[in-house]
C-alpha cells in the first residue's frame, strides 16, 4: 500500500526510532552517510562523523569489523557527545558481529542501530546461531536492526550456485548448433 506524504507517493512503512531520529512511517526522508575512516582510529572517525553531521547527515554508519573497532565505538560516541553532536551511529557489522556485540557491550549500547548483511553472518548451522545472537543483543539494548539487501548480503553458497548456473547457461548458448538431419 502507498500513500502521499508532502505530495510524494511513498509506500507504507513502520516508523523506527534510530537514536533521536525517526525513519519511515511518513517521517521526512533522512540523510544517512558512512565514514571511510578506520573506526579503530577514534580521533579521525570522530572528526569525520562530526563533519558529516555538520554537513547535514542525520544518521552516520561506521564499520565495526574487528575488536579494535568495537572497542573504539564508545569512545567515538563519548567524544561526539562532548562536542554536542548527537547524530545516531549505526554499526555496520561483518562476519563476527555476534562476537563483537557480546564481547563489547559498551559498543552495543553506544550504537543506535545495527546493520547486518545476511551473507556476512556465517555459514550453514553457524549462521542461525550467529544471526540470532545479534538479534538477542539488539533486543537487550532495544536497538533496531537493518538487514542489508545488496550484493554483499547474498548467502555465499547461493551466490556460488547461481554463478555456476549462469556460467553453464552461457556455455550452452555459445555452443554451435548442428543442423537437423533430414
Amino acid at each position: 500500500m502507498t500513500k502521499r506524504v508532502n505530495g510524494i507517493q511513498r509506500r507504507d512503512s513502520v516508523p523506527v526510532k534510530v537514536g533521536n531520529v525517526i525513519i519511515g512511517g511518513g517521517a521526512p526522508v533522512v540523510v544517512q552517510s558512512m565514514t571511510n575512516t578506520d573506526t579503530a582510529d577514534v580521533a579521525s572517525t570522530t572528526e569525520q562523523v562530526a563533519q558529516l553531521a555538520k554537513a547535514g547527515s542525520e544518521i552516520v554508519r561506521i564499520t565495526v569489523d574487528r575488536e579494535e573497532a568495537a572497542a573504539a565505538v564508545p569512545h567515538i560516541r563519548e567524544a561526539l557527545d562532548k562536542q554536542g553532536i548527537d547524530v545516531p551511529l549505526v554499526g555496520d557489522f561483518h562476519y563476527i558481529g555476534h562476537q563483537l556485540l557480546t564481547k563489547y557491550p559498551d559498543c552495543a549500547e553506544a550504537l543506535a542501530k545495527y546493520r547486518i548483511n545476511p551473507g556476512n553472518v556465517g555459514f550453514r548451522e553457524k549462521r542461525d546461531l550467529q544471526f540470532s545472537t545479534m538479534i538477542e543483543v539488539a533486543l537487550k539494548y532495544d536497538r533496531p536492526v537493518r538487514i542489508g539487501v545488496n550484493w554483499g548480503s547474498l548467502d555465499q553458497e547461493l551466490l556460488t550456485h547461481l554463478m555456476d548456473e549462469n556460467a553453464k547457461a552461457e556455455s550452452r548458448a555459445r555452443q554451435p548448433r548442428l543442423p537437423a538431419k533430414r
